[in-house]
């Protein structure tokens, strides 16, 4: 088994098809609408399935912002400089809310960008990934 994707709801598509990839540097892979239901769904990742997991941003047809709960942490994403992918996030108009430095009681250096419907997405710092858009090198 494994990850195919996480879904998302968002309350404007193209404002999350524009973070994820001009702020994330991701691809958008594909979209998909169903009038019947009326929602509109973008794939967005580093890469498609089955090789990569992928991030399905559902937006349902009128609805414009969701409560995110308790339960939700956030999504981990793997930069090869942290400093140069929170740099670029903000240069491209990502809201970094949490700088560079070390986990608590750890010596992984970690950032956080939230996105804008308020998910936060973790940077962990790791040489050797995939390039993308400053975060993978």
């Amino acid at each position: 088994m494994r990850i195919l994707h996480t879904m998302l709801r968002v309350g404007d598509l193209q404002r999350s098809i524009d973070f994820y990839t001009r702020v994330l540097g991701m691809t958008l892979l594909r979209t998909s609408e169903n009038a019947e239901y009326k929602y509109t769904l973008a794939f967005v990742g580093y890469g498609s399935n089955p090789e990569h997991a992928e991030l399905e941003l559902t937006y349902n047809w009128g609805v414009d912002k969701y409560e995110l709960g308790s339960a939700y942490g956030h999504i981990a994403i793997s930069a090869d400089d942290i400093v140069a992918a929170c740099d670029a996030a903000r240069a491209n108009g990502g809201n970094v809310t949490r700088e560079p430095g070390p986990v608590k009681g750890g010596s992984t250096v970690i950032a956080f960008i939230t996105d804008p419907d308020g998910y936060k997405i973790e940077l962990i710092e790791r040489k050797g990934g995939v390039r993308a858009n400053g975060l993978n090198e």
